[in-house]
């Protein structure tokens, strides 16, 4: 390996708690690290074992097997020279070339625990002396560490020498390494400085920490023998933590369990989806119930990611006892007819500057009462259902409110975003799409469609959402644009519509219920087709306008000035998909169509960015290079769902594909 492979790997606790890194060890963002903990699940993600540096004597050879990047611009130690073999599944795990032998390294986050093994075993060869540096830090994850030669974090070794407590400072929350029989521990308490961040520098972001090594451990190693190390918060189950071998034929195990599940074939690409798509799943501590991770490394839970995404995550999966949780916990924090758009990760208030989460929120649970065939929820949900119109009938937050005139919804003020396409700079909303949001109105016509069904299912009078539905119908009629044959991105409050080449029309013709005729929808299709439409997913704005930048580089400000100005988001497909189905149908022509998408997103998930799962977003210009958020859960969930699809199209049992399958199989 001539140079180091920085590729990501992340293993998860079902917590919000993880621990992530590159195949070569190096940490390259601020957010890698073997225990990050979330102390208040899922949020308040603290960063406490950094990373573990292993040294290996082999007679009088020694193999630094660490890879470190510094300040200064040196890499030392270049331990990728001896790495051999990574694999990221069922967990990561590496292989050395040490002399004649080979040592072996797993590392896997213990479920619901915020506990990590990571566990050495020695393959062939001489006896060898292992040594590891045990590098501490205790920070937000978002940070950054700057040690003091005063600062000295607490160790307590336990009596019989098989642990300590480590605590960063009095008052500070404490945690725990274990290891097994037969190493021997010394106290360190030295200060690394200077490591670089080379990720969280291209960001522009602060990129040089330190680190605080709080002891040494060290072990004889035979041909078999095996070292364990176990680094957890909190007290555990009684009875010794799995080791890192354990966990692997656990994951194993339940990744095909859950492929078992899902109807899918047991092929590599349903056991890597199935398998990423469970580590966006954790539970939330507030409502002892289950949410959706938004992203890893650094989003939380987020109303419209979590309704998006749960048809792919629970649904496409046949978890519908999750799905309902999740249904469950967004449900409890409903205020003013509106859904949350994300909870802090602090532990602050929930924020509710979103217009779409909401709207989302009656696709998701008329996807899983149509999935499950569980009535029962829709029932438990429908007065606040019910809330939610009435509120946006009369008007709620920032401006968000029926217009009379036309059936649409308006939305937006100066200075908040409320759309998906939410980046905001100081008080600069980028893209404020203030009015009327094409993909909001087709959002609103189905919410009215799925009351006034439940309405009809439940005994109640249907009209006066039929009613609504069909003014919202004929209102949608305005976004259509003869000239350019596409729709309207948004009416603005002066009338006038704003012809930007935008993904956000395919939502008029994704979602089951639609306002236009064929030949308007097939030019529309067509023109995202010809325009939007990459390997990867869809630009967010057309190359031809003004406003495109192809490549999403840069500082936080340049990086979030372009966010939606051409970035590419594969996220986006599952509407193309959804659109093209329901325009031109499930034929053999079209589903082919479907299948020939899908071939770059696996390769991706199993050779690019971080190994097992799929970007944020990628490049608008090719070659198309990943760029943030390297595990997105709206791009799994989403790849995944159309995955399914396509493989129940082949099964007789299932008698509609298309976007009925956006809610789901029936």
């Amino acid at each position: 390996m001539d140079m180091p492979d920085t590729r990501e790997w992340l293993t998860t606790n079902g917590l919000g708690g993880y621990a992530s890194g590159t195949v070569v060890g190096a940490n390259t963002r601020r957010y890698h690290g073997l225990l990050v903990a979330a102390l208040e699940p899922p949020g308040r993600r603290t960063v406490l074992l950094s990373r573990i540096d292993e040294t290996v004597t082999v007679g009088g050879d020694v193999y630094d097997l660490a890879t470190s990047f510094w300040s200064s611009g040196a890499t030392a130690p270049a331990g990728y020279h001896h790495l051999a073999r990574f694999q990221a599944a069922p967990i990561p795990t590496w292989e050395y070339r040490v002399g004649l032998g080979r040592l072996v390294k797993r590392v896997a986050c213990l479920p619901g625990r915020n506990a990590v093994a990571i566990g050495y075993r020695l393959e062939g060869g001489p006896p060898v002396r292992l040594e590891l540096k045990l590098l501490a830090n205790h920070r937000d994850f978002h940070g950054d560490t700057h040690g003091h030669p005063d600062w000295q974090f607490r160790q307590d070794l336990l009596a019989d020498g098989s642990g300590l407590q480590v605590a960063a400072w009095d008052g500070a929350t404490p945690w725990h390494l274990a290891w097994s029989e037969g190493a021997e521990y010394r106290s360190a308490g030295d200060w690394y400085w200077g490591y670089r961040y080379p990720e969280e520098e291209a960001r522009g972001l602060p990129s040089i920490e330190d680190a605080y090594c709080v002891g040494i451990l060290t072990a004889r190693l035979q041909a078999g023998d095996r070292l364990d190390v176990v680094a957890s918060v909190g007290a555990g189950p009684s009875g010794p933590a799995p080791t890192a071998d354990d966990l692997a034929e656990e994951y194993e195990r339940r990744r095909r369990r859950l492929v078992v599940q899902a109807g899918l074939p047991e092929s590599a690409e349903a056991l890597a989806l199935v398998a990423a798509a469970d580590q966006f799943l954790v539970r939330r501590e507030s409502t002892a119930g289950a949410t959706v991770i938004a992203g890893y490394h650094w989003f939380g839970d987020w109303g419209r990611d979590t309704m998006i995404a749960l048809p792919g995550l629970t649904l496409a999966t046949r978890r519908f006892d999750v799905a309902a949780e999740v249904l469950r916990t967004f449900a409890r924090y409903v205020d003013r007819g509106m859904l949350p758009n994300r909870f802090p990760d602090g532990g602050e208030a929930p924020e509710y500057n979103t217009v779409d989460a909401t709207l989302w929120w009656f696709q998701a649970l008329e996807a899983y009462r149509r999935a499950s065939g569980d009535d029962d929820l829709a029932r438990e949900q429908f007065p606040l259902l019910a809330e939610v119109i009435d509120w946006h009938v009369r008007g709620t937050r920032h401006r968000i409110k029926l217009d009379p005139a036309d059936g649409l919804l308006l939305a937006g003020e100066p200075g908040v975003q409320l759309t998906w396409m939410d980046a905001k700079i100081g008080d600069w909303v980028v893209t404020p799409r203030v009015g009327k949001p094409v993909e909001i109105n087709a959002l609103w016509l189905n919410a009215l469609e799925v009351m006034a069904e439940l309405a009809e299912r439940f005994g109640q009078s249907p009209a006066r959402y039929r009613d609504l539905a069909e003014q919202a119908r004929r209102g949608m009629q305005r976004f259509w644009s003869p000239t350019q044959g596409y729709l309207y991105d948004v009416i603005g409050p002066d009338g006038i519509g704003d012809a930007s080449l935008r993904p956000n029309q395919l939502f008029a013709l994704s979602l089951p219920h639609r306002a236009f005729r064929w030949k308007q929808e097939a030019a529309v299709l067509a023109v995202v087709r010809d325009h939007l439409l990459t390997p990867y997913g869809l630009r967010t704005l057309a190359p031809g306008h003004p406003a495109y930048t192809g490549r999403y580089v840069g500082d936080a400000y340049h990086r979030d000035a372009v966010y939606h100005q051409g970035t590419v988001w594969p996220w986006l497909l599952g509407a193309y998909v959804d659109a093209l189905l329901n325009v031109h149908g499930p034929t053999p022509e079209t589903l082919t169509e479907v299948r020939d998408l899908l071939q770059p997103l696996p390769r991706h998930l199993e050779q690019d960015a971080c190994l097992g799962s799929v970007s944020e977003i990628f490049d608008g210009d090719a070659p198309h290079t990943p760029r943030g958020c390297v595990a997105q859960a709206w791009s799994v969930a989403e790849l995944l769902r159309i995955y399914a699809l396509v493989e129940r199209a082949e099964q007789p049992s299932v008698s509609t594909v298309g976007s009925a399958f956006a809610l789901t199989a029936r």
